[in-house]
């Protein structure tokens, strides 16, 4: 583990490889899971602010939801999440012909139709940013369907902490995600000299 400022940051974070494949798991991270997205302060407004530029984009069932509950509830551990449809899609997914998923809300961000692109749990996914009473700790959440994500990052030599650099700095600034870099340098030099 690292520690920059308030956070510790699990090594995974940094020696883990790991570079998105849509074209295997097919967006599965939208619609696999217990529960949406986690949402930070202010980011449900966000998502009703940027509601009508996609409303028309989503399926009719997601749409009842939100009729009915809004773009978000709180899960079962008392956290502000996503509303989902059918226990398991994210309110905000599109499904392309060949089945692929895809966010309504990146869409309309990279169309200039909105100015907020998703919440940031989901940008920053796979990392996972848990709020503690004296730290914030930063996990690389490792599952089966991110595991083409895991091969092509290999392949590729991506670590994970590349991969999400604009995530990280959007959530703990510039400052932090360099202060990361150079730990991410050091435990490189540390494994050439074992």
């Amino acid at each position: 583990m690292i520690q920059i400022e308030d956070t510790i940051v699990s090594l995974d974070v940094i020696e883990r490889r790991f570079m998105c494949d849509l074209s295997q798991c097919r967006g599965a991270c939208c619609i696999e899971g217990e529960s949406g997205a986690p949402l930070e302060e202010g980011e449900a407004e966000q998502l009703r602010l940027a509601l009508p530029e996609v409303w028309d984009e989503l399926k009719e069932d997601a749409r009842e939801v939100i009729r009915q509950q809004g773009v978000s509830y709180l899960d079962a551990d008392g956290d502000e999440v996503t509303s989902i449809v059918n226990g398991r899609d994210c309110v905000f997914t599109r499904y392309a012909p060949d089945g692929t998923c895809h966010c309504a809300l990146e869409q309309a961000f990279r169309e200039g139709r909105t100015t907020f692109m998703k919440p940031i749990s989901c940008r920053l996914y796979p990392v996972r940013v848990t709020q503690y009473r004296r730290f914030r700790a930063v996990n690389l959440h490792r599952w089966e369907v991110c595991r083409p994500a895991e091969i092509l990052g290999e392949q590729l030599g991506i670590p994970a902490y590349r991969f999400l650099r604009e995530p990280l700095i959007s959530k703990f600034g510039t400052e932090w995600y360099t202060a990361l870099e150079a730990a991410a340098e050091m435990v490189a030099r540390q494994s050439e000299q074992k």
